[in-house]
């Protein structure tokens, strides 16, 4: 049989995943980023332990576990400091098979590269698609300015604002704005030790996590018009919104380097697509399924699709019975998270006084329930099973349908 080709337009983590997950099948890949390199922004991403199973049967899950830093007790605070909810890692750990992790994406990003053999990865080759193809008839087609690419399977991993999306569906209309814009910053520690904290105020929220290399992962939202831009820099406009909430916050905003604070306002998907694949072309990721930050699940989807991709897909099967497979499989499930995502950015947004006090009694009193109320938030999202299950550590395939050995 001669080899397939997949084209992968974009490098993020999930083009990557979806990469490594199909070469491993047998399929030729090549990905196409238009950047000059593969430098992600500067920022963390908390791996649940869905991802992680997902990464476990690309062979990558053990290696990224040593890397991270594993999430210890904490909770969510009022801007004054008094705890709201307590987290119980090891509850969580129990629930769901396996910890939270938190990791630099730039060493996720640079994990999953490594997998790939020399060549699959070509930077400066900005793409778009031409033909989406016939599955089960004509090839798909790619253009570069380097010339055209046919492929087999074309795989749009191109982002919240895809290209390859609205050639497949321009009727769409797209990604809106949530309402809330997002602060993201890697600083060195504060001088003495924190709990992991999430931090509620009106319309805004703050969020401190440590890195296993002894760094900290902040980010923060707010509600703000869309396209807002600080008069002087983004760490100042930090300082006068959350300048004066709890230890360790002003210390961490005093650390950060002005040219390091990312700011983006956070876009969503709310409105489903009509499938995630057309002909011979998919979407992974935000292509597919922009959510909002806070459940902490849009990179953790997109590792998803990436690997649901690749069963659906191996070398021999039906590729159009696959790809509507994976449709069946991954559009309901993701965008069940994008509407739970959007619920709680609304909760978060909430700016009167007696919402916010409201709010903060509902969390205070499910808190006191015990560990397991509150980590019912991620039933049916953090114990995902992968449909072809290689667990860590040398364990042997898990059938489906089988107990996890982790």
């Amino acid at each position: 049989m001669p080899e397939l080709r997949a084209v992968v337009v974009g490098s993020g983590i999930g083009g990557l995943t979806a990469a490594v997950a199909l070469q491993q099948t047998g399929w030729q890949v090549t990905v196409l980023e238009r950047a000059a390199s593969l430098e992600p922004v500067g920022a963390g991403i908390g791996l649940a332990p869905n991802s992680q199973r997902a990464l476990d049967v690309i062979g990558l899950g053990d290696e990224i576990r040593e890397l991270a830093a594993w999430q210890g007790d904490g909770g969510m605070r009022t801007p004054g400091g008094r705890w709201l909810a307590r987290t119980n890692s090891a509850a969580a750990t129990e629930r769901f098979g396996g910890p939270l992790v938190l990791v630099h994406r730039a060493t996720l990003i640079e994990r999953l590269a490594a997998r790939l053999p020399d060549g699959v990865v070509r930077t400066k080759a900005a793409a778009s698609l031409v033909d989406a193809g016939e599955a089960g008839g004509r090839r798909a087609v790619v253009s570069t300015p380097d010339g055209e690419w046919e492929a087999d399977l074309v795989i749009g991993a191109d982002g919240i604002h895809s290209a390859v999306r609205r050639t497949l569906y321009p009727e769409h209309p797209g990604p809106s704005y949530s309402g809330i814009t997002a602060w993201r910053v890697v600083v060195p520690a504060p001088g003495r030790p924190f709990a992991p904290h999430e931090t509620w105020g009106p319309g805004a929220l703050w969020g401190t996590q440590p890195l296993k290399d002894g760094r900290i992962y902040a980010y923060a939202a707010a509600v703000t018009p869309a396209g807002g831009r600080a008069a002087d820099d983004e760490k100042a406009e930090l300082l006068r919104r959350f300048g004066a909430w709890h230890d360790p916050i002003p210390a961490i905003i005093a650390a950060a380097r002005p040219d390091h604070v990312l700011r983006n306002d956070i876009h969503h998907l709310i409105k489903a697509l009509p499938s995630f694949h057309r002909g011979r072309t998919v979407l992974v990721g935000d292509a597919a399924h922009a959510m909002a930050p806070t459940l902490g699940q849009g990179g953790n989807q997109a590792i998803e699709d990436g690997i649901v991709l690749a069963h659906h897909a191996a070398p021999g099967a039906d590729l159009g019975a696959g790809l509507a497979a994976y449709s069946a499989q991954r559009l309901p499930r993701t965008m069940g998270i994008v509407r739970k995502s959007a619920q709680i950015a609304r909760m978060m947004s909430l700016t009167s006084a007696p919402a916010v006090a409201v709010r903060d009694t509902l969390m205070s009193a499910v808190s006191r329930l015990g560990p397991g109320v509150v980590l019912r938030t991620f039933d049916g999202i953090a114990d995902w099973q992968p449909p072809q299950r290689t667990y860590a550590a040398g364990a042997q395939d898990v059938p489906d349908g089988q107990p996890s050995q982790r």
